[in-house]
């Protein structure tokens, strides 16, 4: 996962500094939300097995009970990364830790760096 990240920060540095010209702050920020989710269902498919699910959730801070109800969900990975428990283990802070940079952040930086 860490490679797939590094390799799509490069992409969007790249992205930002090609088309962050544009006055696209909205569209920069829905990108950036979609990207996210995306990166969030990666996790989500790469942990497999409830069980696995469970125990990822509450290493990274989610109630037991929480934890449970999105493990054993039959919902499918799109529709389970926009849920609280996973929204709160793959926060935006730890997108950033583990790598990935923020479109958003980016355009801002470009836009109104002094």
């Amino acid at each position: 996962m860490r490679y797939q990240l590094f390799k799509t920060s490069q992409f969007i540095r790249g992205w930002i500094n090609y088309f962050g010209i544009a006055n696209g702050y909205q569209q920069c920020c829905d990108l950036d939300h979609w990207i996210r989710r995306r990166v969030r269902m990666a996790y989500w498919r790469q942990w497999r097995k409830p069980r696995t699910k469970v125990r990822n959730l509450m290493r990274l801070g989610v109630h037991v009970q929480a934890a449970v109800a999105c493990g054993i969900t039959s919902k499918g990975p799109w529709r389970s990364s926009k849920t609280p428990g996973i929204n709160q283990a793959l926060s935006n802070d730890f997108l950033k830790k583990s790598g990935l940079v923020s479109l958003r952040d980016g355009w801002i930086k470009l836009h109104y760096s002094e």
